[in-house]
């Protein structure tokens, strides 16, 4: 059969000091001539060019069929490494593991170590070694150098995040004045779902190097402060009974610790009362909150306690007077340079 026929090329190797080159283009690369087979030689036609030699790999052909499979097994192990994380998260570590960010670690870990396991799987059977796979990421290092600092940065940050723990999926947290909760933690970013259902994606160098609140690191309990005014003219006793029969009346109020009402200072118009209670969960603070200020205005009216607002007095002095009075001087000096 008549081919067509491609001048032999080389390839610089990516070691040019090695004796032998990794990447090397030194065998004919030649195409079947469609017009040599019939229909009834399409299959065969089709299996002749997957075995065209592209290039070489240290000594080693590279056809089409050995470049798609390897793509297949990339994907393929791609894929894997996602259901074999799903199903660890989902159905097998719950039954072991209590805590639900140490479960999205070990199978966001073995999702990695699937995927790394499968490049070098993949790499192998295209016929490059740990060697040549060194010179690759060496020449990759370089770029590295020069453009992808962010990334990196990023990369070395998500791995710090997974193994350290200082946040967790499910935590509460507030960095770069962003408060949500964690949905994901990625090699790159952490998605964060803020209070208003908006997922905003944080670089996890944010987490590494910049301060961070973490509400929930290691106990969700939270202390809860509200701050309240009440008249002078008040009975203090009373307000004191108030303000404890509305934490202690409250379901979502924790008994131990226990609750405590302060008076903190002494306003312009009122004194400065604040309540402090402990809540079960600090992702509910907000509700929590709205329902304490409420009882207490409700407990307020039943005790007939004010809760006073700024007054001013304002003392406006006539310019109607002060115009009257400088009439009269102004004509009494006339009065007296008359009869001078």
């Amino acid at each position: 059969m008549n081919q067509l026929q491609i001048p032999n090329t080389q390839v610089d190797s990516l070691a040019p000091d090695s004796a032998n080159s990794i990447i090397s283009a030194d065998s004919a690369f030649q195409i079947p001539d469609p017009s040599n087979y019939t229909i009834s030689d399409t299959f065969q036609y089709i299996w002749d060019l997957l075995q065209v030699q592209l290039f070489s790999i240290q000594n080693n052909p590279v056809t089409f069929l050995k470049l798609i499979i390897f793509i297949v097994l990339l994907i393929g192990f791609s894929f894997l490494a996602s259901f074999v994380k799903r199903i660890l998260n989902n159905r097998i570590l719950p039954r072991f593991v209590r805590d639900s960010g140490l479960r999205y670690t070990l199978a966001r870990m073995s999702q990695y170590i699937i995927v790394v396991i499968g490049v070098f799987i993949s790499f192998q059977f295209l016929g490059i070694n740990m060697t040549g796979l060194a010179v690759i990421f060496g020449f990759l290092s370089v770029g590295i150098g020069f453009g992808l600092q962010n990334v990196t940065s990023n990369f070395i940050s998500g791995l710090i995040v997974l193994f350290e723990r200082p946040i967790s999926v499910g935590d509460r947290v507030s960095v770069s004045d962003i408060e949500g909760d964690i949905e994901e933690i990625n090699i790159r970013s952490t998605t964060v779902k803020t209070l208003d259902n908006i997922s905003i994606i944080v670089p996890n160098s944010e987490f590494v190097s910049r301060n961070v609140i973490n509400f929930s690191h290691g106990d969700t309990t939270y202390r809860l402060s509200i701050n309240v005014g009440v008249s002078y003219s008040s009975d203090l006793d009373k307000v004191l009974k108030a303000l404890n029969e509305v934490a202690e009346e409250s379901d979502d109020v924790l008994k131990h610790p226990k609750h405590d009402v302060h008076l903190r200072s002494f306003g312009d118009s009122s004194w400065d009362m604040k309540l402090l209670v402990w809540v079960p969960d600090v992702k509910k603070r907000y509700q929590v909150q709205n329902e304490l200020n409420q009882a207490i205005v409700r407990k307020f009216a039943e005790y007939e306690i004010e809760i006073p607002f700024p007054q001013r007095d304002l003392h406006v002095r006539s310019g109607l007077d002060m115009g009257n009075k400088e009439e009269k001087h102004g004509s009494e000096d006339s009065e007296t340079s008359e009869k001078e």
